[in-house]
């Protein structure tokens, strides 16, 4: 394993983090995320245009840059460290590599060079409780939660003019701004049923959109209601789409974790920061050997859930599937981070108009959303087969 970085993406990563200090500061986020769309589109066009990042893991036919996923996760950590509001993960994490891997060559070739300007965003929408089901991160993504022939779901239905959507997806990561929508249906009826993957437009007739109040609002979402809505096949009949869903996964799990890593150093370096400052008892509080030990515990916690995202990263480009992993470590990184962070603050820290809470809610959305880390770890220890063969006591 190289643990080198490339100059061109310890430039990027400069690039953008001076951007972001410049452009997404604490209040700067809150009011972007209390807006309609959920971010500032100036900054989603600077991100754009300035250093490419929806396609920096695109094919260069395709507008991209041509980068790996890597290069992705790397400005995922710079974005998570700011918790700049954004459709980079909707858009560029997951929409544009499901496009780039079922599309046509005339769907491919249609959309993607416009993701990888900035011109479009998009977002992925599958039915169900959350992503990590789908995603088969939390387990195996068999395709009941696409409505499996039954009552309930996203029903899809060939008519003589083409497709028809029927239901309701509750949880889509920026799907009450997306320009296209992939959702996930299912089709075939209760006998023949299976899972594919249609395009929508955002303004197509008989679809609902309406934001819902996240933990998170760093990280809006949204609930679609789709009545008798026209759309597109994404591929053909044929594709293995629940493949697709399970290998997106490791890859949407590196970039969550590399943004969580992202979150935790900062929160612990303005922690940090402030203990130094504060004064008890005619000294900083930093200096007192129990703020010390907890410090350095987090800072160890830290440190691991880097090298696992960065690992997770590597091995995503080499065949590997370890990034449920290392999200699973990194969300826990946050989280510890972030609590510590609201104690040692004091009375300041318990005041939900602290920066610290932002942090705390995106370890605790995510989880929610991708997670949580015990699942994680369990459904990696399955796939592994860890304990085949073994009695496990409780």
């Amino acid at each position: 394993m190289d643990t080198d970085f490339t100059a061109e993406q310890d430039e990027i990563r400069r690039t953008l983090r001076e951007l972001l200090l410049r452009r997404c500061g604490p209040a700067q986020v809150r009011a972007a995320a209390d807006t309609p769309a959920g971010y500032d589109p100036a900054l989603w066009t600077a991100l754009a245009e300035q250093l490419g990042l929806p396609g920096l893991a695109l094919p260069e036919a395709y507008g991209g840059a041509g980068g790996s996923v890597t290069d992705l996760a790397l400005a995922c950590e710079e974005t998570g460290r700011s918790l700049a509001p954004s459709p980079l993960l909707a858009t560029a994490g997951l929409a544009a590599p499901l496009l780039l891997s079922l599309g046509t060559a005339r769907q491919r070739t249609g959309v993607l060079p416009r993701i990888a300007s900035g011109a479009l965003t998009a977002a992925l929408a599958v039915p169900g409780p959350s992503l990590s089901t789908a995603l088969a991160l939390t387990g195996d993504n068999g395709g009941a939660w696409a409505g499996g022939g039954r009552a309930g779901g996203v029903q899809a239905r060939r008519t003589d003019s083409g497709w028809r959507l029927y239901g309701q997806v509750e949880q889509v990561l920026d799907g009450h701004s997306a320009e296209l929508l992939l959702v996930a249906a299912h089709a075939g009826g209760f006998a023949r049923s299976r899972t594919l993957l249609f395009l929508v437009p955002g303004d197509a007739e008989g679809l609902v959109r309406v934001r819902r109040t996240a933990l998170d609002a760093t990280r809006p979402q949204a609930r679609l209601q789709l009545r008798d809505v026209a759309a597109e096949l994404l591929g053909d009949e044929d594709a293995d789409v629940l493949g697709a869903l399970a290998g997106l996964g490791d890859t949407v799990a590196v970039l969550l974790a590399c943004e969580a890593v992202g979150a935790a150093g900062q929160v612990l370096g303005r922690t940090v920061e402030y203990v130094r400052q504060r004064e008890q008892f005619g000294r900083a509080i930093g200096s007192f050997q129990a703020v010390k030990h907890r410090l350095a515990d987090v800072y160890v916690q830290v440190q691991a859930a880097r090298s696992a995202a960065y690992y997770g990263a590597w091995a995503s480009v080499n065949g590997e599937r370890v990034g449920g992993l290392a999200l699973a470590q990194a969300l826990e990184a946050l989280r510890c981070a972030a609590a510590e962070g609201i104690q040692l603050h004091g009375g300041i820290g318990f005041t939900w108009e602290h920066e610290a809470h932002l942090y705390f809610k995106r370890a605790s959305g995510d989880e929610l959303l991708f997670g949580p880390a015990h699942r994680l770890r369990a459904h990696a220890a399955d796939a592994a087969q860890l304990f085949a063969g073994r009695e496990v006591r409780m």
